[in-house]
């Protein structure tokens, strides 16, 4: 089922969309070469316990993970693309490394994801982290009243196209609320004008992720991470929004943190 929030539930939403951004924005800048992944879930776990906040992800135990996810933040490295489990690993100069978080504050939920390089970066691999910015923003402005659900999948979908990316529908966008995915799925490649009616008061996270040369995944021995299947390297961007009668509200945006 379809949740709606009511405006005064979408302004109490907004504290956790901005803790999200916040901690998202101090651990890219904390993060260089040498760090321990680890190290950034450790630091993650000391901003959620001084905010009085509760993990969506350590006690997480979903039918396509294997048991408790255990750690507060996804870290996914190179060709790892979703649900990175932290490990000892300290990133190398060049490593193309995503960081997704997702908290709830006062009861309400958001979730949103940045990829970044660390260290000298690669053309192609910057390539590719634009490429999901930009079906970010191409997504979020068909997020309107009125619209349909797969315009936003639509506009994804073909930048995707565009910058010559394969695109996998195994994983998407989802609802977000009280729990970390609800109704809808926000597919990351559809057809316009197809789908649910966007209303007022509808909240979901849209996060699209490519691999540069695959859109097929296989599993790591951690029973959690997901990797491009052939090797290639992959990005993931997302933002919480919230349909509203005007402008969606971009709850996560780290824009006012990074000016």
């Amino acid at each position: 089922m379809i949740e709606l929030r009511t405006p005064s539930e979408l302004e109490e939403m907004r504290a956790a969309g901005r803790f999200v951004a916040e901690v998202l924005h101090t651990l890219q800048q904390e993060t260089k070469v040498g760090t321990n992944l680890l190290e950034i879930d450790a630091r993650a776990h000391e901003m959620i316990r001084a905010r009085g906040a509760e993990s969506c992800y350590i006690d997480y135990a979903p039918s396509f993970g294997s048991g408790p996810f255990g750690y507060v933040i996804c870290t996914s490295v190179n060709e790892a693309v979703l649900h990175g489990r932290p490990k000892d690993y300290a990133l190398q100069d060049g490593d193309l490394l995503t960081l997704d978080f997702a908290v709830s504050v006062d009861g309400w939920v958001s979730d949103s994801a940045v990829s970044f390089v660390v260290g000298t970066p690669r053309e192609e691999d910057l390539r590719l982290i634009r490429a999901t910015e930009e079906a970010l923003e191409a997504g979020i402005a068909e997020a309107y009243a009125g619209n349909r659900l797969g315009d936003i999948s639509h506009a994804i979908g073909e930048v995707a196209k565009a910058y010559g990316y394969p695109v996998n529908v195994e994983y998407g966008g989802h609802g977000v609320g009280r729990t970390m995915h609800e109704f809808p799925p926000v597919p990351n490649r559809g057809r316009a004008k197809r789908g649910p009616v966007l209303e007022p008061g509808l909240v979901i996270a849209v996060e699209p992720w490519f691999n540069a040369t695959t859109n097929k995944l296989t599993k790591d021995t951690d029973g959690w991470t997901l990797l491009g299947a052939d090797g290639s390297r992959g990005a993931h961007s997302e933002h919480t929004i919230a349909i509203t009668e005007g402008e969606p509200i971009i709850f996560t945006d780290r824009s006012f943190l990074e000016a």
